[in-house]
């Protein structure tokens, strides 16, 4: 008897490891294929950008896109083929609180009962799963206003983002809703206790799929990736947030500051 394809769904959070998650499956790739088809953002564009769409307005169009570039992506996998299929990308959770008017991860169980139900509706008897890497509050907030200032034209300071966006860290509370919400196991895994073992924040992934030790050890580590810069650098962007400049100029400008500090 044919086992059941196995889903594993790594949807976010973001800020918790995820890009260094993503950089080390990247780096590693040839070795893991043998094991694990990986799919990442630039593999299911049209999917996420249908997530973060609906999270940001939660317009039933953007739903039904999300669920139909689903259901074309899981219809080129193969059901014969034992490896499980591993898609990892924050975006499947929508925006980050911050973003488009957005202050929680509101959309994230919406999403995720959609992206089950489309699944197993595409492949029926299929066992998904759900892994989310989380993140202590502080370091959290600290770390998406740092993103913030410098992807976008954050004007708060670090202090007013995290009193603003306090109740969007509570990020055990969003998965116990989500848990509750759904069939399928819901695993997670703190930043903080995965940092320190030899391939970060990949390593708790690494469970949920179950690769053995021994390639587990082929694996080569990365360097973290995607970290905030220094306070002098952070300064300096907001500082330019706050300026006159237009969006070109904005974005040259911080290009500028980014560059020099790197």
């Amino acid at each position: 008897m044919a086992r059941p394809l196995r889903v594993i769904l790594h949807p976010g959070f973001h800020k918790t490891g995820t890009t260094s998650v993503q950089q080390t499956l990247r780096a590693n790739r040839r070795v893991l294929s043998a094991h694990v088809r990986i799919l990442l953002r630039p593999a299911m564009v049209a999917v996420c950008e249908s997530a973060r769409a609906w999270s940001a307005g939660g317009d039933p169009l953007d739903a039904a896109l999300f669920r139909h570039e689903l259901a074309r992506l899981a219809e080129t996998w193969a059901s014969d083929d034992s490896r499980p299929v591993l898609l990892a990308s924050e975006d499947l959770c929508g925006h980050m609180p911050g973003r488009q008017g957005l202050d929680s991860y509101a959309a994230a169980q919406p999403l995720m009962q959609a992206a089950i139900a489309t699944i197993t509706a595409v492949h029926p008897g299929a066992a998904p799963v759900l892994y989310f890497s989380t993140r202590a509050a502080g370091p959290w907030l600290a770390s998406c206003h740092a993103q913030h200032l410098t992807a976008s034209r954050m004007v708060l300071t670090a202090r007013e983002y995290g009193q603003r966006y306090r109740a969007s860290a509570d990020l055990d509370a969003v998965i116990d809703a989500i848990a509750a919400a759904l069939p399928c196991p819901v695993r997670r895994a703190a930043l903080e206790d995965s940092a320190a073992r030899r391939l970060g924040p990949l390593e708790p992934l690494l469970d949920v799929i179950g690769l053995p030790d021994t390639v587990r050890a082929a694996l080569a580590a990365q360097p973290r990736a995607n970290t905030a810069p220094p306070p002098q650098v952070l300064d300096r962007l907001l500082e330019l947030n706050r300026s006159d400049l237009d969006d070109a100029a904005l974005r040259a400008a911080k290009r500028a500051v980014l560059q020099t500090a790197a």
